[in-house]
């Protein structure tokens, strides 16, 4: 997948949370409460986007790989999934702004259903295109 589309699909799988957690709790989608809940999470969600990258670059660790590959689920979506709700959390506790228990257990539930899930889509869907696409020994051998 191309970069701008992965860190959209992230963008928007964290916005969903946010939303449906406003809806849920009757606050509203005026703009400037979405984006005061929002930014915690966003934040987060580009740290684990830099540590992913610094990893991919420095070659410090080959469990990462020598490409920058932010769409795969393990290693770089599960860096990206703990740095989004750690970081939101932290930043949250910071200002106040509510870090009950249950909530860091459904906001850790529900962003690893969708940070990771739309990753685990995505390879499942990339690589069954790619066995469809793959030559089948009875045709190479005609």
């Amino acid at each position: 997948m191309r970069l701008p589309v992965t860190a959209l699909v992230d963008i928007v799988a964290v916005t969903v949370f946010v939303l449906i957690g406003r809806a849920s709790h009757h606050n509203g989608f005026n703009p400037l409460g979405v984006a005061q809940t929002l930014w915690p999470f966003l934040a987060g969600t580009a740290v684990g986007w830099s540590i992913v990258y610094v990893y991919s670059h420095v070659r410090s660790s080959d469990w990462f790989g020598r490409d920058f590959r932010p769409e795969r689920l393990a290693p770089a979506g599960l860096a990206i999934w703990f740095c989004t709700v750690t970081v939101g959390m932290i930043l949250r506790y910071l200002l106040h702004e509510g870090t009950e228990a249950s909530f860091i257990i459904v906001a850790t539930l529900f962003l690893g259903l969708v940070v990771l899930g739309w990753r685990a889509l995505a390879a499942l869907i990339l690589r069954r295109t790619a066995t469809a696409e793959a030559p089948r020994p009875a045709d190479a051998a005609q």
